[in-house]
């Protein structure tokens, strides 16, 4: 099988998007004229807010606009990002982004209206994409019976989503996406397990093909390479086990070197603790195994004299950096891990819909590219991304 061929996409959370003139903006302002300076067919992997499904969804002629602005700059719209529900540009965004989780009729309500909106914006014959909350944040609240009330609502929102093609003929999925340190983090140890019994009850109630079909998971790149988990590994065992991959998110992590030793590197990582977003931190230790840490602190980073955590091999953080970028100053990147996942999915019997989602350059440190205006950095992450696509299928 080779790469998906549809046009990459770019996921537009990196613009703040509250209201539908936001989001038109910034199609119009920064992604269609990255496409510009791309000079390839490009796809918009819409970020709609709760705010911005709900007015679509009272507003026809909002939702014809939004179609007419796609269709007028030729931008292909396969795949929305239904993660954050709220706004994702807030002074503080943190673990909010994992609420409300998939125990509550507000998020399957939200997953499936965003279905609806995708509907009518799917190119003929294109299939749709819904990525989604890796079920929630380990550092939330949660109900007891937690994961048993989630597998509830994605059978449910499985059956919805084949309704919704009964209806309209288009055919859209969900991709529940892990994250480090939620409860969804791990594909081996935490994913594919939960899968099973999620199947083993879709059996239950007949609903096994169904929910094969319509349910799978989006495989973030940064986010495995940060729970230090082989991607190659993870693809091969959730394709033994059934699990589509509907969707692979093409994202490079930050990495710090030998950190007790590395002054100049801990003096970099110092520039992206920042406010607004979690930034889950592993360590990974001479014999394999792994600590982390909730968020990445000034306090872990300088704490002396060092304590075990300083003592690791290597530390990755949270923290999607450009996937142009091989280092960063003393700093290095997880880059080479996405060629690792292309070359894992080329050989599924299927295409997994391949989207850049470099979201952090609001918060990231000053640097070369900083000097680049937004469509321009979008551009060369997506020149980036084409590289790595065409070094995959010259393998």
């Amino acid at each position: 099988m080779t790469i998906s061929r549809l046009p990459l996409s770019y996921c537009t959370n990196v613009h703040p998007g509250r209201t539908v003139s936001e989001v038109i903006d910034g199609l119009t302002t920064h992604t269609a004229e990255a496409m510009r300076h791309f000079n390839r067919p490009l796809g918009a992997g819409l970020w709609l807010a709760r705010s911005v499904v709900s007015e679509l969804l009272q507003s026809p002629a909002a939702l014809e606009q939004l179609g007419h602005v796609l269709w007028q700059h030729d931008l292909h719209c396969c795949t929305f990002n239904a993660f954050p529900f709220g706004d994702f540009h807030s002074e503080r965004v943190k673990e909010r982004v994992y609420l409300p989780d998939w125990t509550t009729e507000e998020r399957a309500a939200y997953t499936l209206d965003c279905a609806r909106i995708l509907a009518q914006l799917l190119p003929r014959s294109a299939e749709g994409s819904l990525s989604t909350v890796p079920l929630g944040g380990t550092m939330n609240p949660t109900p007891d019976g937690f994961s048993e009330q989630c597998i509830d609502r994605i059978l449910t929102t499985a059956r919805s989503l084949q309704r919704l093609e009964e209806e309209t003929g288009r055919r859209i999925r969900l991709a529940i996406e892990p994250e480090p340190l939620c409860h969804l983090s791990s594909i081996i140890d935490d994913t594919i397990p939960w899968f099973c019994r999620l199947f083993q009850r879709a059996a239950d109630r007949d609903l096994l093909e169904t929910v094969r079909e319509y349910v799978g998971v989006c495989l973030d790149v940064c986010h495995q390479a940060v729970v230090f988990e082989d991607v190659r590994t993870a693809i091969a065992e959730l394709h033994q086990h059934d699990i589509r991959i509907n969707k692979l998110h093409i994202t490079s992590a930050v990495e710090c070197r030998s950190p007790s030793e590395n002054d100049a590197g801990r003096r970099a990582l110092q520039a992206y603790v920042e406010p607004r977003y979690l930034h889950q931190t592993f360590a990974q230790f001479a014999d394999g195994h792994t600590e982390s840490r909730p968020d990445l602190t000034e306090a872990d980073i300088c704490r002396s004299p060092p304590d075990e955590f300083l003592r690791a091999d290597r530390w990755r953080v949270h923290f999607h950096v450009p996937i142009f970028a091989e280092t960063l100053g003393p700093l290095q990147t997880t880059r080479e891990t996405i060629l690792s996942a292309l070359q894992a999915i080329r050989d599924l019997p299927y295409a997994p819909h391949l989207e850049v989602e470099t979201y952090t350059w609001p918060v990231m440190p000053d640097a070369p590219h900083n000097a680049l205006s937004p469509a321009e950095r979008i551009a060369r992450e997506l020149e980036a991304a084409t590289h790595l696509i065409a070094a995959c299928d010259a393998c």
